[in-house]
């Protein structure tokens, strides 16, 4: 007899029917992961990735195709900075480290960088496992490049590989995220940071899995180190970035994403994901899973362009921008909007539609006061 489904199994056989039988997952990363926690209340994404989806076929297949990506001259050029950084040991990143995150330590003259060679994901995640604590024992500056991390997400495991982590003097750990985006003056663009510092986090979560396993378990630090060309050169500089409040988040998103199983129960029954149904059978499939657009997603998510030509169609508001979305309350379309505007909907009490008719108020005011001040247009001759 067949050995009992336990709910983990059930759970996976429900999302493998979900992606299609002959499908293969496609493997969860930090990108997917820190998007994720960035939109926690995507329903369509969570299920999505979740079930390893590739969301740039599906999004081919319904006709919506997408354009989220790097391109071939920004991966080149981010590997050649990468390469730079890394040269001579990661003598120079070890330096930024030092300088950044631990200057009461002695100076990183002299770093082991470990191979982290071995066998298949699995294999490169317990080889990077047993570095880790050697290094640790070893209690001096350490550096591992690319290593190779485990997260579980939704009872299976994500392999993660993030940049570099660097064990410190005292036997703490600190992630190290290399980005191509230049540091002007010191700073870079907010945006570019936050999503960085998210990545980093979904790392700072795989290596507490990591150190815990360990006794007694080491310091994961949750201030990162963000490395970028100065101004408009090729040369490193790098800033400390606290990732608390981003792995708070991340770690929030990620318990809502071990009860998928939820989400699936809501689901129709013969709902499949797979490329090759039929483009109405999967669009229903796609829009039988609630979404939560805004534009933020046209740089995160491979089916932004679809949901954002649903989300015009239905007058959603979200379409305009979380922060528009926040301040109207209950008013979640156009139409509602407007109405409450012109005072035909809507609760006098209610302080977006107060604030709506105010600012309707203003604006016929305004439109008068400007007909009234215009010139009369002088006759033609």
């Amino acid at each position: 007899m067949p050995p009992p489904r336990t709910r983990g199994t059930a759970l996976r056989h429900r999302l493998a029917e979900l992606r299609g039988p002959d499908v293969p997952a496609k493997a969860l990363d930090a990108r997917a992961l820190a998007a994720l926690a960035a939109n926690p209340g995507c329903k369509r994404r969570a299920i999505l990735d979740g079930a390893g989806v590739n969301k740039a076929v599906l999004a081919d297949a319904l006709g919506s195709p997408s354009a989220f990506g790097q391109s071939q001259f920004a991966f080149m050029r981010g590997n050649a900075f990468e390469a730079r950084v890394k040269a001579d040991g990661g003598a120079e990143l070890l330096r930024l480290v030092h300088e950044k995150l631990d200057a009461g330590a002695d100076p990183p003259t002299r770093a082991r960088v470990p191979k982290l060679d071995a066998i298949g994901p699995e294999g490169r995640a317990a080889r990077t496992a047993l570095a880790l604590r050697e290094a640790t024992e070893a209690a001096a500056w350490t550096l591992l490049d690319h290593p190779m991390l485990a997260l579980d997400v939704a009872g299976s495991p994500a392999f993660l590989e993030p940049d570099a982590v660097v064990v410190h003097p005292d036997g703490s750990w600190t992630v190290v995220e290399i980005k191509s985006f230049p540091m002007l003056d010191g700073s870079a663009d907010p945006a570019k940071v936050g999503a960085a510092a998210r990545q980093s986090a979904v790392y700072v979560l795989a290596l507490e899995e990591v150190a815990a396993k360990l006794d007694p378990a080491p310091r994961v630090r949750h201030r990162v180190l963000l490395v970028c060309p100065k101004d408009f050169s090729n040369l490193p500089t790098a800033s400390a970035v606290d990732v608390r409040k981003q792995r708070a988040v991340t770690g929030r998103q990620l318990a809502r994403l071990t009860r998928i199983e939820d989400i699936a129960d809501t689901l129709p029954e013969g709902t499949c994901f797979a490329p090759d149904r039929p483009t109405a059978e999967l669009t229903a499939a796609v829009e039988s899973v609630p979404a939560a657009y805004a534009p933020e997603c046209l740089a995160a998510c491979e089916l932004a362009f679809h949901c954002r030509d649903h989300s015009r169609a239905s007058g959603a508001v979200t379409s305009l921008g979380r922060s528009l979305r926040a301040e109207l309350g209950d008013l979640t379309t156009v139409d509602e909007v407007l109405a409450a505007a012109h005072g035909e909907a809507g609760d006098p009490d209610d302080p977006a539609v107060a604030a709506l008719r105010r600012a309707a108020e203003l604006r016929a005011e305004a439109l008068e006061s400007a007909a009234a001040s215009r010139p009369e247009e002088a006759p033609c001759l």
